[in-house]
This record gives structure tokens, C-alpha cells and sequence, in this order.
């Protein structure tokens, strides 16, 4: 089954592949507006009599292999990594800027392990991802969660529009029920509260200073972090007692804008974790992620004595990272309230 899965992987890659570089050169688009293109296409392509600026031979041969590839025996997974591979492709081909950068499997599968430990009493619960991008990481949890039995209801937000239009296709394809929507997050997004907020945060600054006048996490002067806004956004939109996984810069707490982001902080979450991520993942120490797991008061929850901090092991030594996972999981029984 495994080889079958990579067979149907790399064919449908191959056909979004071939598919977007046709149309990058015969509509002069970027490679990322033409996979868009082509996956919308793919889904619906035999509804579809042509496309605007493309012969009806031209149309013929685009989409013959497309009709013939029977996406109702794809999996969810399988056509996550599809477009993970394809995303892949597109930052490659147009150089794109960090934000698009798509979260890695690696550190998605240990949000899902980590989202996994802390809800293994619910059967049923509820996900946010603030600044969703092309999907990669709330689709890897959702995926997650519900082979281990559970039902899930997701929600993602996101700004950009290349992104958003991903994300959607992304789902569609995975025929995997998510609530998107196209809005700029600090603005006033109407998004009910959840059981958990997870995000791969953009880290940056958010230019429209009259819209960060309500966050506590604003600059004093100029403009202010929009991975600060986000992170006290997902908390506001947390259930009493539920958490806040969040990749963020390792150095968070310690750059000159951190003041108001700490004193948030203490005033408003628990503070239950940081998990640096393996530094043989990043090119230098400045590059370096961690997981900021963060509590919301009531339902019982109450801050930690000892605070879960470490470094993951390289996932180069599988039994190094299963006896820190193991360690993980004690620390949840000993000091969570779950």
C-alpha cells in the first residue's frame, strides 16, 4: 500500500507539474498562479470546456492526463504531500518570499503528537490556525486527529490571496471538511473560540498600526510584530483551559520588542512550554525555531510548578526522540489538568 501511495504522489505531482508549466508559459503566469489554475482544473475537469487564451488543442492535451488520474482513490494524506511537493516546487521556481514558506513534516508531526497528548480525553475538538497559508500544517494535525478516531472542526485564516486560494484547492482535494476564510486576521475577524489554536506563525511586521490600538502585544513606537498580535489573537480565541501551540523564533523573549509580548504573557496565559526545535534543522542560531505551548486560565488550569523546556533530539536518532517524547507525555500526566 505504501509503494502504491508514492506511485499515485509522484503521478499526480507529475501532472500538476506538467500542468503548471504549460500554463506559466503559454499564459505568462508565475508558477504558483498556474498551480493554482491547475489544481482548481484538475477538480473540476470535466466540467470545464476551456481556458481563455488556450486553443482547443492546446485544452485537449492540458488536460487529458488529468482526466484520466482517479482522484477518489487519493487519500487525504496522499494529496497534502502532493501539494506539499508541489508548494515545494512553486517556492523554488519564483523565489518566494519567506511567508510562503510551507511548515516541514517533521515539526507538523510533532504539533500533531503534541495536540494528540493534550486532548486524549476529547473525542471531539475544535482547531484554529490563525495564518493557515496553503494549509500544510493544520492539515497534517486534522489528518492526524481524526485516523486516531477523533472529530475534528477546523478553522484557518489567512490574508494573502496566492495562499488562501491554496489552502482552499488544498482541502477541496483532500476532500476534507475545513472552515477557510479570506481575511486579514488582526482586523475584526469573526471567529468563535476553540478547544486549540495552532500556528507555523509569519514573523514580521504588521503595517497598519491603526489596527493593533486594542492588543496588548503592540509596539510602544512604529509598527508592531505581527507574530506577537497573532500569538495574543489565537489566545483570545481559546476555550478556558484550552492550549496554544505556536512556532515561534527562539529568540522571542529576548529581542527589544519582547517587553510587551512578556508582560501579556504573565497578565493573561500560563506559560506551560518551550521545545526548541533540533538546530541541525536551521542555518544558524538566528534561524532557530521553537514551540511555545500556552495555557488560557479557567476550566481548572493553573500554571505549571516546572515548566516543560528542552531541545527535541535529532530526528536523525529515532530513539533519542522517542524516549523525549516519552518524557513529554510524563510531563502531561504529572502536570496537566486534561
Amino acid at each position: 500500500m505504501i509503494v502504491l501511495a508514492e506511485k499515485q504522489i509522484q503521478e499526480l505531482f507529475q501532472i500538476l507539474d506538467d500542468s503548471s508549466l504549460f500554463l506559466q508559459e503559454k499564459l505568462d503566469l508565475s508558477y504558483i498562479d498556474s498551480l493554482i489554475e491547475s489544481l482548481d482544473i484538475i477538480q473540476n475537469v470535466n466540467d470545464i470546456e476551456g481556458i481563455e487564451g488556450l486553443s482547443a488543442q492546446d485544452f485537449e492535451n492540458f488536460t487529458s492526463k488529468m482526466k484520466s488520474f482517479d482522484l477518489q482513490n487519493l487519500s487525504a494524506e496522499d494529496a497534502r504531500k502532493t501539494i506539499q511537493m508541489a508548494m515545494l516546487k512553486a517556492i523554488k521556481q519564483d523565489n518566494l518570499q519567506a511567508n510562503y514558506q510551507i511548515t516541514p513534516d517533521t515539526i507538523a508531526g510533532l504539533f500533531s503528537y503534541l495536540i494528540s497528548g493534550l486532548s486524549k480525553k476529547d473525542e471531539e475538538i475544535s482547531l484554529l490556525d490563525p495564518a493557515v497559508g496553503s494549509g500544510n500544517l493544520l492539515a497534517s494535525v486534522v489528518n492526524y486527529l481524526r485516523e486516531a478516531g477523533k472529530v475534528v472542526v477546523a478553522t484557518g485564516l489567512e490574508n494573502d490571496d496566492a495562499l488562501a486560494d491554496l489552502a482552499s484547492l488544498n482541502f477541496e482535494l483532500q476532500r476534507s471538511e475545513v472552515n477557510l476564510y479570506h481575511e486579514d486576521t488582526i482586523q475584526d475577524v469573526v471567529a468563535g473560540n476553540v478547544d486549540y489554536v495552532i500556528s507555523d506563525l509569519p514573523v514580521g511586521y504588521y503595517p497598519i498600526d491603526d489596527n493593533v490600538v486594542q492588543f496588548k502585544t503592540k509596539a510602544q513606537k512604529g509598527h508592531s510584530y505581527l507574530h506577537h498580535l497573532l500569538i495574543e489573537f489565537g489566545m483570545e480565541h481559546v476555550n478556558p483551559g484550552g492550549f496554544g501551540l505556536f512556532l515561534i523564533p527562539s529568540n522571542i523573549f529576548k529581542d527589544k520588542e519582547s517587553k510587551a509580548l512578556l508582560e501579556w504573557v504573565k497578565e493573561s496565559v500560563y506559560l506551560q512550554g518551550i521545545l526548541n526545535l533540533p538546530a541541525e534543522l536551521f542555518q544558524n542560531k538566528a534561524a532557530a525555531k521553537s514551540i511555545l505551548v500556552l495555557q488560557k486560565p479557567g476550566k481548572g488550569a493553573k500554571q505549571v510548578s516546572q515548566v516543560m523546556l528542552g531541545e527535541f533530539p535529532s530526528f536523525k536518532d529515532p530513539a533519542a526522540m522517542k524516549r523525549f517524547l516519552t518524557e513529554i507525555d510524563d510531563w502531561e500526566l504529572k502536570n496537566l489538568n486534561n
